[in-house]
């Protein structure tokens, strides 16, 4: 029995709240904690929502409980100390624990580092990249406790939400969990972390790979799909078809200007990826209105996935499981050739998304390119050809953006993310580029240092073209604290 709280069981409340815009963020309510029963508080909603004196933000208020909405900026602004001392402090202001579940947070057996402002709770790709700041600070025991967190995450829901929040147990995030087994062999040059782990691998795997047996060429089922050729690739994707709860008018608006009955599903998958939003998944590149999330494979996810078979295969070779390290190893390879398949244009010279409806690359060109010389699986002629196009279209002074088209989407061009500066900067040095790299690492640190020292915070994105701007585009107002920031400027500049 579930004993956090489900938006489901109070959706008349929680609609009418979200519509009627009480509070500025609308993640506000899906993060109240409530202070009496779900059926006691509305038991109460329904005998007064129709008095002619109701106030509904009032009856919130007496009803839910609003601490730590928000990791308030104030709180951490240290100005005139050097960069790297105001990070090493915000790991301690950031650390948190849930070892009960409350309202709509999820219990976590460890303390974990949230990543800031709004984000209050554990976010799964995130944590990767707050893990290398946390290996150059030297805090072995919170990186083992973030992997520790994602393990009971997959064990007791089957995959580690996009966050630790009931209402984001429909999705996932872009699946790190193998590479921070990695960051925690650098440390320890212990194997054990693969063996121990085993079984969560196999289940977070079986998570993206649920209905593969049964897919019929061309079809897709859940996070999986098949090619008209029968290649298996796989794709982001939501369970829910419905509004997201953490920003419910917003999906309720733009679903106006949409034709596809799968509207929210795909809103929703793009949200699985972490790039929410950008003309990435937009058919027309210009508008959510279009959103076709659902139809493409995607590089990074797969690239992701090539590398959990590949460790897949480690570890099953550790626990002496030979024919388990067979079976990984030939998905990994299969994998490795679709990948090249199926995203590599050899005109354009960069890696695309593909959409397995039209059978056809699509035209964003992006930074998620950029994985498969991350993990390696590039050869050197094609890493040469990218190289070249992230130098000509990528780098700005300011840092890498995330594609080549500008929306005012948060996750296109002018905006630079930490993620993306750390697989870009961690790309070129794979293949030898390093002059590349570390112009990559130079615009992108001396942007985060200028705004350090004008604001005295880290943010959660950068302007890559105006230098003299703060980032800006999204849902919600550029966020600060900001653990990815953090971690990966501590790992560039170590």
């Amino acid at each position: 029995m579930k004993n956090y709280t489900d938006i489901k069981d109070f959706y008349n409340l929680f609609e009418a709240v979200q519509k009627a815009e009480i509070f500025d963020d609308q993640k506000t309510m899906v993060d109240a904690i409530p202070l009496f029963t779900i059926a006691e508080i509305e038991k109460r909603y329904s005998n007064e929502k129709n008095k002619p004196d109701f106030d509904l933000k009032s009856f919130v208020l007496r009803n839910f409980s609003m601490e730590q909405i928000s990791e308030r900026a104030d709180d951490i602004v240290e100005n005139k100390i050097p960069i790297k001392e105001h990070i090493e402090k915000l790991w301690n202001q950031l650390a948190r624990t849930a070892y009960e579940n409350k309202g709509t947070l999820l219990q976590l057996p460890k303390p974990y580092i949230v990543p800031g402002g709004r984000f209050i709770e554990f976010f799964y790709w995130d944590s990767y990249f707050v893990m290398l700041g946390l290996q150059v600070s030297g805090n072995v025991e919170m990186m083992k406790n973030i992997v520790e967190n994602c393990s009971y995450l997959i064990m007791n829901y089957g995959f580690v939400p996009n966050a630790s929040r009931s209402y984001f147990l429909s999705r996932s995030q872009p699946p790190y969990f193998s590479l921070m087994l990695d960051l925690i062999y650098e440390n320890t040059n212990d194997e054990k972390i693969y063996s121990q782990y085993f079984e969560t691998l196999e289940k977070e795997y079986e998570f993206w790979m649920s209905g593969v047996e049964d897919l019929e060429n061309g079809k897709a089922v859940k996070r999986v799909l098949k090619t008209n050729d029968g290649d298996i690739l796989n794709r982001y994707y939501d369970d829910e078809n419905l509004p997201r709860p953490e920003s419910y008018l917003i999906d309720v608006k733009d679903s106006e200007n949409s034709q596809n009955s799968e509207f929210y599903r795909n809103v929703r998958a793009a949200c699985e990826s972490g790039w929410d939003f950008s003309s990435r998944w937009f058919e027309d590149g210009e508008n959510i209105g279009t959103i076709y999330t659902l139809e493409l494979a995607q590089v990074d996810v797969n690239c992701l996935l090539w590398h959990l078979e590949k460790t897949l295969a480690k570890s099953a070779h550790i626990n002496r499981k030979f024919d388990l390290e067979e079976k990984y190893q030939s998905l990994s390879n299969q994998r490795k050739s679709n990948i090249e398949k199926y995203f590599w244009d050899k005109e354009s010279k960069i890696y695309r998304d593909f959409n397995f409806i039209k059978n056809k690359q699509t035209q964003s060109e992006h930074i998620a390119s950029l994985y498969p010389l991350f993990l390696k699986i590039s050869s050197k002629q094609q890493a040469k050809e990218i190289a070249q196009t992230i130098s000509e279209k990528f780098l700005y002074s300011g840092g890498l953006v995330t594609t080549t088209k500008e929306t005012g989407q948060q996750w296109d061009l002018p905006n630079a993310w930490a993620p993306n500066q750390w697989i870009g900067y961690t790309a070129m040095k794979n293949y030898g580029f390093e002059d590349l790299a570390e112009q990559i690492k130079y615009n992108w640190s001396k942007n985060v240092e200028r705004v350090y020292n004008n604001t005295g915070k880290l943010m959660e994105k950068y302007n890559a073209v105006d230098v003299k701007s703060i980032a800006g585009g999204g849902e919600y107002p550029n966020q600060d604290g900001f653990g990815w920031t953090n971690g990966v400027y501590l790992k560039m500049n170590n």
